[in-house]
């Protein structure tokens, strides 16, 4: 029997005593098989992981194809659809979206009610770059300060500045 034989022997007995001894061997086995577990579960949410990273990329990029090929198509937009797109993007950037009335005929905004004077000219910007629209008429009654006006309060997740 060649010496590196023998190593492998010794090694292997060795192994079989740590998990066949009657003191400890069950606790040990018991270890090495939640451990197992463990990897194995580990390894799950990993690929589980990167199967909706894959799922949301492909979204995206689905989103941008369709955003982009919509944008070299002239098709009139309803007033509903532009109203809806134009109330989207005020709540991605005003905090009291809800206070703000926004009413479309033809292509063009009107927008009504109190916001803050720091977020006008952000907020007429990105109205006016909302796909559709052609004119924005700013009716909005602007404050300094939130104070008591009911539509420019603010849950506690947000910094009033």
């Amino acid at each position: 029997m060649s010496f590196s034989r023998m190593i492998m022997a010794a090694l292997a007995g060795a192994g079989a005593m740590f998990l066949l001894d009657p003191r400890a061997g069950r606790r040990r086995r018991a270890l090495i098989r939640d451990k197992a577990v463990r990897y194995q579960n580990e390894a799950a949410g990993v690929m589980d992981d990167l199967s909706n990273r894959t799922e949301d990329l492909k979204n995206r990029t689905g989103g941008m194809v369709a955003e982009t090929k919509s944008r070299f198509k002239d098709e009139p937009v309803s007033d509903h659809v532009l109203e809806e797109r134009v109330r989207a993007e005020i709540g991605r950037w005003i905090k009291n979206a809800g206070a703000i009335e926004v009413r479309a005929q033809d292509g063009d905004i009107f927008l009504h009610g109190p916001v803050l004077a720091k977020d006008v000219d952000q907020l007429l910007t990105k109205v006016q770059s909302v796909r559709g629209v052609n004119r924005v008429e700013n009716r909005l009654q602007m404050h300094e300060h939130a104070g008591n006006i009911p539509g420019l309060q603010t849950s506690n997740r947000y910094e009033d500045s």
